[in-house]
């Protein structure tokens, strides 16, 4: 089953729902905890895995299993984050953060529920029907999924490393790698020749933290000092494809994590606009530093590196 029609599928089961009067009664925040309650007391059939960057911070756990998020600025959108990370929205509109919070529960109850499909399963069979789809949609052929040096390459590397996982675990993965050449951080690890494979290793295992997202918040930071006013226009285009991607019903982790890097990096330059990016702030203010560098100056301790070889 193809992405597309994945998600045409899922739009036309949350229309049904909406006209059908017994699936409307449904309680479907209480039937989508206790889907992926039911997934972590069985943890062989589960389809995710906890998440370890939900802080409590970031919103309210429903016994630290599912996070709940308004939208800021609007009380009538609403993200539910599934304990793997993947995250989902109401996507239609709505009048009450409880009509959306409703509607954002039913909408990733029925991705959880496509997601248990044996069609989602990546398999060998599902591989090669991939690479070949993806060799056809550009100037590649298929023979280069052997070369880790190419593109198609390190999709192949990707795939083959989640074999017998589903996709929604697969996507979780990718979001990690779509931010990082968002952000170039993949081509500067090319330029700085660590192998394909190094960085797969290294960041499949790190997964995605409040580090990482700080070091991607102060590499906009340096691009807005360059060229004054380009956060702003990335995050009004970030903030577009997230609503476009929530009104389809799709999974919205890349877009709500580019919304809130951008985020982060434009508060730090209205409160410090002439600070370079690589100034330390002083231990005398460090209290009063946001958490740009709060976490910078934390991680720093724990003499963390690049990735340089697979066994970073």
């Amino acid at each position: 089953m193809s992405e597309d029609k994945v998600e045409d599928n899922v739009l036309s089961y949350l229309s049904l729902w909406e006209t059908d009067t017994r699936l409307t009664d449904l309680n479907v925040v209480a039937m989508l905890h206790n889907f992926w309650e039911q997934k972590q007391i069985n943890p062989t059939n589960s389809s995710s895995t906890q998440s370890e960057d939900l802080s409590p911070e970031s919103g309210c756990r429903t016994d630290r299993l599912l996070l709940y998020e308004s939208s800021p600025g609007s009380s009538c959108v609403c993200y539910v984050t599934l304990p793997g990370g993947s995250s989902f929205g109401n996507y239609k509109v709505c009048n009450t953060q409880a009509e959306a919070r409703r509607d954002a529960a039913r909408v990733a109850l029925m991705n959880s529920l496509v997601n248990e499909l044996p069609c989602r399963q990546i398999t060998s069979q599902f591989i090669t029907q991939s690479l070949q789809q993806a060799a056809s949609d550009s100037t590649m052929s298929v023979e280069d999924a052997s070369n880790s040096d190419t593109s198609l390459g390190t999709y192949s590397l990707l795939l083959h490393s989640y074999i017998g996982k589903t996709m929604l675990q697969f996507q979780e993965m990718m979001t990690i790698f779509q931010l990082l050449h968002w952000n170039g951080t993949l081509k500067a690890l090319r330029d700085k020749r660590y192998s394909r494979q190094s960085v797969i290793s290294y960041y499949s295992q790190k997964g995605l933290n409040e580090y990482m997202r700080s070091s991607m918040a102060l590499d906009w930071l340096g691009r807005e000092q360059r060229s004054p006013g380009r956060i702003e226009v990335e995050l009004h285009l970030a903030q577009r494809e997230l609503v476009s991607a929530r009104r389809r019903g799709q999974e919205l982790r890349f877009y709500k994590e580019k919304t809130e890097i951008l985020s982060l990096a434009l508060s730090q330059a209205y409160v410090h606009p002439t600070l370079r990016t690589d100034q330390e702030p002083s231990h005398k203010n460090q209290q009063e530093q946001l958490p740009l560098y709060r976490l910078c100056s934390h991680d720093s301790q724990h003499n963390t590196s690049p990735p340089c070889s697979p066994s970073s």
